[in-house]
């Protein structure tokens, strides 16, 4: 079928276009990535250095943990609570099924330890604290208390972003230890509830640490620590983003919310990946 010259001309154009916009995309998220690798790396080697942690930074990582992980203590325990019960009550009506209730402690060691708990945990700082944390430093930055830092010789990344990073950090940690204690907790007390071959707590906490290699602990560890570093580096950076308008700072918690979750799985993806395969 004859097709004029002109058509194929407009449809060469579009397809370099729709290619150089992937391509600007690509480019995009390659330098983002390595601008907020460079944050962290940042936040990192100058936390070693002992000349940085005056009194003022040493009270503002313990606000943020204290308001990152303290204050989530009841709402994180409570998560936990439902996800024990609501996982062992699916769990055992499977593995009774098979005669097999000796594998609910492999179980929650592959579906809570290596997966479920570090997501779970990440969503729950990305939406309750890193948003707040970009609308806290965007209003700062828009009131002027950080030229106010400037102005007095005091490095805003030392004050403001470093101990909010840190702190996301180990506020995550802490709180996926507490998640996983509670859940194991509630999730024991619900099998023994639901199923009479679940009777001896030793035996069913020794099942559940035989399932645990080294491999999970590091596991564990590291997608606590690491898609919290990306999200106090994303929320700090796009809060410090905001310019001199008040309209700015809804648009740079979105960016900091969709940001920070597609770091999170980015990241998760990759440790599962290079852990397990």
């Amino acid at each position: 079928m004859y097709r004029p010259a002109h058509i194929d001309i407009i449809c060469s154009h579009a397809n370099r276009l729709r290619f150089g916009i992937l391509l600007s995309i690509i480019c995009f998220i390659f330098q983002e990535i390595r601008y907020q690798v460079a944050v962290i790396l940042a936040v990192l080697s100058t936390s070693i250095k002992k000349r940085y942690w005056t009194k003022t930074v040493r009270i503002e990582l313990a606000r943020q943990i204290y308001s990152s992980g303290v204050e989530s203590i009841g709402f994180v325990a409570y998560i936990a609570f439902a996800v024990g019960i609501s996982f062992v009550a699916q769990a055992l009506v499977w593995t009774e099924k098979v005669g097999q209730t000796t594998l609910l402690g492999p179980l929650f060691v592959t579906v809570l330890i290596r997966e479920t708990v570090p997501i779970l945990n990440n969503i729950l700082a990305i939406t309750r604290n890193g948003t707040a944390m970009t609308t806290e430093l965007g209003n700062m930055k828009i009131s002027g208390n950080v030229q106010v830092l400037d102005a007095q010789g005091l490095d805003p990344f030392i004050y403001l972003v470093m101990p909010r990073v840190l702190g996301l950090m180990i506020a995550v940690f802490c709180l996926n230890v507490v998640f996983i204690l509670v859940s194991f907790s509630t999730g024991y007390i619900a099998a023994l509830l639901l199923s009479s071959d679940i009777a001896d707590p030793s035996s069913f906490i020794h099942n559940i640490l035989t399932s645990v290699s080294f491999v999970d602990f590091v596991s564990l560890f590291v997608k606590s620590i690491i898609p919290a570093l990306f999200t106090g580096s994303i929320c700090c950076t796009e809060g410090l983003r905001v310019d001199r308008s008040v309209s700015e700072v809804p648009l740079a918690t979105k960016r900091a919310l969709s940001h920070s979750v597609r770091a999170l799985f980015m990241t998760t993806m990759i440790i599962s990946l290079l852990m397990y395969f």
